[in-house]
């Protein structure tokens, strides 16, 4: 067998486990063994536990039915492929394992080769499952990234932002939200063209995404521009976050396509110290306000909101549910 699949035996019997651990061992699964439904079910629990499972109708502790419905009621990701190994039993008996979660049966004596054409189906299942798993991830990536920075896209960063604010406001904790800009990006794509453009995009997107904690959240909100959410970080802290993030986007010049490429960016800081009072709305609003001061005062800054800048700022559009 060319792949190394694990596999879980939970037999009653020793000497019926030791003979179908041999059998499996050189057909070429990777074996591992549970003495009780307690113990096999605990193995199937594991992020990286056997996908397929032999288990025997009499386990003791947690017998086989039980440990199907446990197994199902997880809703793992990763499926699980349940065989019972059973005597003769009644119809009832087998369907009510069926009804459980067992995916098929197979009753003793069996036969060695029909036994492992039992386990080739689970393995192709198993498969299968993996590429549908696969193509979930993917088409996730598809709705929630920007195809070119790999950022989070527009809606999902607002989606971000709505439950930390909803989180700070139940927990009474501070909230930051940062809004960069890159400045004069437009020159750049005029000068180097826009394949250059692409390269710093992603490349201050790095550079930035490379100083953030794992908490933080950073998306791109639409063409240059960026959002950084912020949790649980003081007035003083925060500012430190985004002069962090101006510096490391302008340390060093962008060498792409044989060009020497220098970029800067400006931030708008939108501070709260409590989300009780304040929505998604405002921290945007606030922190487009501050971005566009940064940006009449010379760029390459970080301004933190003041309410005399609402009076200057450029309004925006929120985003329409599905919006990238």
């Amino acid at each position: 067998m060319a792949n190394r699949f694990q596999i879980l035996i939970a037999e009653n019997d020793p000497a019926c486990q030791t003979a179908l651990y041999g059998m499996l061992s050189n057909w070429g699964y990777e074996v591992t063994v549970a003495a009780d439904g307690f113990e096999a079910l605990s193995v199937l629990q594991e992020e990286h536990g056997p996908r397929m499972a032999i288990l025997d109708s009499k386990l003791p502790g947690l017998n086989a039915v039980e440990v199907c419905r446990r197994v199902r009621a997880l809703n793992q990701l990763n499926y699980a492929y349940l065989l019972l190994l059973t005597e003769t039993g009644s119809v009832e008996d087998l369907v009510s394992a069926m009804d459980a979660g067992a995916d098929d049966y197979i009753t003793r004596p069996f036969h060695p080769q029909e036994f492992r054409a039992r386990l080739h189906v689970g393995s192709r299942i198993i498969r299968l499952q993996e590429r549908l798993a696969l193509a979930h991830e993917e088409l996730y990536e598809q709705a929630t990234r920007d195809s070119l920075t790999g950022l989070w896209n527009r809606s999902t960063t607002i989606q971000i932002l709505d439950n930390e604010v909803a989180r700070a406001s139940r927990c009474g904790a501070s909230l930051s939200l940062i809004m960069a800009d890159l400045d004069h990006f437009k020159q750049i794509n005029d000068r180097f063209g826009h394949i250059t453009g692409d390269t710093v995009l992603r490349e201050a997107t790095h550079r930035m995404s490379a100083v953030l904690r794992k908490y933080d959240a950073m998306g791109r909100f639409g063409g240059e521009e960026f959002l950084i959410v912020v949790p649980g970080c003081d007035l003083a802290a925060s500012v430190a976050v985004a002069e962090r993030l101006r510096e490391v986007v302008a340390c060093q010049p962008y060498i792409a396509e044989e060009a020497n490429c220098p970029a800067t960016c400006s931030f708008g800081l939108a501070w709260s110290g409590t989300c009780a009072a304040v929505d998604s709305d405002q921290l945007l609003r606030e922190a487009d306000a501050a971005l566009y001061a940064a940006k009449r005062n010379g760029r390459n800054r970080v301004e933190v909101y003041s309410p005399d800048m609402a009076a200057n700022a450029v309004t925006f559009s929120l985003p329409q549910t599905g919006a990238s």
